[in-house]
């Protein structure tokens, strides 16, 4: 009788050990691996989320797949200080994933197949924002992050720092040597705080510390040195490329310039015309995107037309990670950058560069030039001024080809740029703008302002009969 009982136990309790050996087998290793390399919660959760991985265009992302966040995109997570928060991680597309957060010390196991889950359990003792993402390989670059907020998060703090944008009418004058001669350039990569917008700090790199860098201005034919140096404060290789450079990489080859040091490279300027330089280190579109680039000017050997007025602008795109009109200090992100989702387009760096701080001044009856480029480093811009006619453009920045008469708006692509002229009849603000006008909303605008008498023969308020009036 007690050996028929031993062996019933004994029976019981294998079966029950191979069923709960089946369900850890079918629901994947790492399922209950709590706390991977990070310490041991124990407890009931206070707090849980479950996440489920996913391919979501050309993104890898986080997808909510239970509660309030089902659903969501990398979504947004809450606790409470000291809250146990527990996050269940399953894998939806096949691909190897994890999570982590590396504040907290946790960091699950991979899952290597679709449909298994692993499991992190953790306390949270600390208050603010941190970021949870997949440690694998370029995971998080292709977009697999989110963010954890514990307790009260204050909303960012409006910051006010330097301002980085370069005048329009920051240039040199024209090159009045008959002939070839020797010129040199110093610029200093400057990686620096810069007033982005209203109540919002961005960090740029720039060359010589103003976005656009410098306006460099020759004559064809002439040699130019050109010396960059990168002091040791900065964190990041940098580099020139100019478009207007025949050689390897533009000059770049030779001019991969770490923290401390200093090179330089001669060259002759062969052909004429407006082109755009810029850093040229990887990733070569962050460094442009954080305003590293300029233009130089290779004037024909008998220059330009004279004009009244020399203006200098250039195009960006700004990738930050923090949503458009966000107060505080703002941070680049690369999934946007990839993903080309700019959160703000602007003139010579930031907002307002063109309008608050630096608008293009001019008198009614004066002519004026526009060196117009676009840093990129990925959209076209579509060069329209508002309430004026382009008298005439040298399209594609070309010198040497014919340029095209009246002309109301010019594509430019990145990397490229134009020369454009106008006279200005009628006092008033003109506004510079890209035509594809919901980037005016992301801060793309420039104010050409205008004074001196009106010009009622060419614009006035009211109809024909004020004429006959007069």
């Amino acid at each position: 009788m007690n050996s028929n009982r031993t062996s019933l136990w004994i029976a019981l309790w294998t079966g029950g050990l191979v069923l709960a050996i089946g369900v850890i087998a079918l629901i994947g290793p790492g399922s209950f691996a709590g706390n991977a390399k990070g310490d041991a919660v124990t407890g009931n959760p206070d707090v849980a989320y479950v996440l489920k991985t996913a391919i979501q265009g050309s993104r890898m992302v986080y997808k909510g797949a239970a509660g309030d966040i089902e659903g969501q995109t990398n979504p947004l997570l809450r606790a409470d200080m000291n809250d146990v928060v527990e996050i269940t991680l399953e894998n939806g597309d096949g691909g190897t994933h994890d999570i982590a957060l590396p504040r907290f010390g946790v960091n699950s196991d991979r899952l290597l197949r679709k449909g298994v889950q692993t499991k992190i359990v953790f306390r949270v003792t600390e208050q603010g924002g941190y970021d949870y993402f997949c440690t694998v390989s370029g995971h998080r670059l292709a977009g697999m992050e989110g963010r954890l907020e514990v307790g009260q998060v204050d909303e960012p703090v409006a910051r006010e720092a330097p301002d980085i944008s370069r005048d329009p009418a920051d240039l040199p004058p024209p090159v009045t040597r008959e002939s070839p001669g020797h010129v040199r350039f110093d610029l200093t990569a400057q990686e620096i705080e810069g007033q982005l917008d209203d109540g919002a700090v961005y960090t740029y790199f720039t060359f010589n510390g103003k976005v656009p860098g410098p306006f460099l201005r020759v004559r064809v034919g002439d040699q130019v040195e050109v010396h960059l140096a990168n002091p040791d404060s900065n964190s990041m290789v940098h580099s020139i490329d100019l478009h207007a450079v025949t050689g390897p990489g533009g000059g770049s080859s030779v001019m991969q310039v770490p923290p401390g040091e200093e090179k330089s490279f001669t060259c002759r300027a062969l052909k004429p015309g407006l082109f755009v330089y810029h850093c040229a280190s990887p990733m070569v579109a962050h460094h442009i995107a954080n305003g590293m680039y300029g233009m130089i000017l290779v004037e024909p050997e008998d220059g330009l037309p004279p004009v009244d007025h020399e203006f200098y602008v250039m195009q960006q795109e700004i990738y930050t990670r923090e949503s458009l009109g966000t107060k505080g200090i703002l941070h680049f992100s690369n999934r946007k950058l990839l993903d080309g989702q700019p959160e703000y387009f602007v003139l010579n760096g930031s907002v307002g560069a063109l309008t608050d701080r630096h608008p293009l001044r001019v008198k009614s009856g004066e002519t004026a030039r526009i060196f117009f480029g676009v840093g990129g480093p990925d959209s076209n811009a579509s060069f329209h001024v508002i309430g004026e006619i382009m008298d005439t453009v040298y399209d594609r920045a070309s010198l040497t080809s014919a340029p095209l008469r009246d002309v109301q708006t010019t594509t430019v692509a990145p990397g490229g740029a134009t020369v454009a002229e106008i006279t200005v009849q009628v006092p008033g603000t003109y506004k510079i703008v890209d035509h594809a006008l919901s980037r005016m909303e992301r801060g793309l605008v420039g104010h050409i302002r205008v004074t001196g008498p009106g010009n009622p023969e060419i614009f006035r308020s009211g109809g024909a009969a004020s004429l006959a009036s007069r």
